[in-house]
């Protein structure tokens, strides 16, 4: 059992703050690619294959690494890691299938709770302290994902709780990724992430494959390679600083889906999904004030 590599945690929020952003940048563009595939093939399929290119990058990257695959695969947590793979993959087939019934901008505009969602269990599992203004911050939050899902008003689609829970599973893979940064290398984390994806969503997705186009097959190139991009940022994120202080810029996630949305896909911006929004990213942006004065 090696000791717990605490080298790997620090708290420059700057570099937090500059990998989250990048990280919302590729998760959209990334996003928006999963629409259109997922619109025209299977959803499993689709997120196996994705994982298939994953899981070969990860391997190469620990074969060539000091250490090679044994020092990837080592870690005194293993139940910890072989979770947050399988919490991801999970994560992923229901935000992708949310996009195929919601569209990118109603999906996002309900996951963008997923950083409150991390603020407020950043205390209970990882022991930063989240004091009564932030959760007044996270209460306001989620009354702007009321206003968004709108129940008891007309016909509620249940369909608008799918990226709802797409958020709650997020949330506890970026707490996770945070946890098992106490002990274990980046390398680690990342090998974990797309191996046990990768077992997962084979032993599914293989049952519904389907033949795809040429040119949709360059479009699930370019996706497995924002997939990668993207997980690996994320890890370095939470690596570079603590998740309270660089949720709030997850939200650029929610501008840049919504630009795709509204250009690409000729999606609509109703007023309640707007308000909503603003109402969750003003409780977001509150909770980055308090960051900084605390700080």
């Amino acid at each position: 059992m090696s000791a717990p590599n605490l080298s790997q945690q620090s708290n420059n929020v700057p570099l937090g703050v500059t990998l989250m952003i990048a990280t919302t940048i590729v998760f959209a563009l990334q996003d928006g690619i999963s629409r259109h595939l997922a619109s025209e093939y299977n959803t499993m399929m689709v997120v196996m294959i994705r994982y298939w290119f994953f899981a070969a990058f990860v391997i190469a990257l620990a074969a060539r690494a000091r250490g090679g695959l044994r020092a990837a695969i080592r870690t005194s947590q293993p139940a910890i890691q072989i979770t947050r793979g399988l919490l991801l993959a999970t994560e992923i087939c229901v935000a992708v299938f949310g996009f195929t019934l919601l569209g990118l901008i109603e999906s996002h505009a309900v996951f963008a709770c997923y950083p409150l969602l991390i603020a407020a269990l950043s205390g209970p599992i990882l022991g930063e302290k989240v004091g009564w203004r932030r959760w007044s911050a996270i209460a306001v939050g989620f009354v702007g994902v009321l206003i968004i899902l709108q129940p008891g008003f007309g016909v509620f689609d249940p369909a608008a709780i799918i990226p709802l829970v797409s958020a709650i599973m997020f949330a506890v893979y970026g707490l996770l990724n945070r946890y098992a940064a106490r002990r274990d290398t980046t390398a680690t984390s990342f090998f974990y992430t797309g191996t046990v994806g990768a077992v997962l969503m084979t032993g599914i997705g293989i049952w519904f494959w389907q033949p795809m186009a040429g040119p949709d097959w360059l479009w699930m190139i370019t996706l497995c390679i924002t997939g990668v991009l993207g997980h690996w940022l994320l890890i370095r994120c939470y690596e570079a600083a603590e998740a309270s202080a660089v949720q709030p810029f997850a939200y650029f996630q929610l501008v840049f889906a919504s630009l795709l949305g509204l250009l690409v896909f000729g999606e609509t911006l109703r007023d309640n999904v707007a308000i909503g929004t603003a109402i969750i990213v003003a409780a977001g942006l509150f909770t980055l004030w308090r960051e900084r004065v605390k700080s």
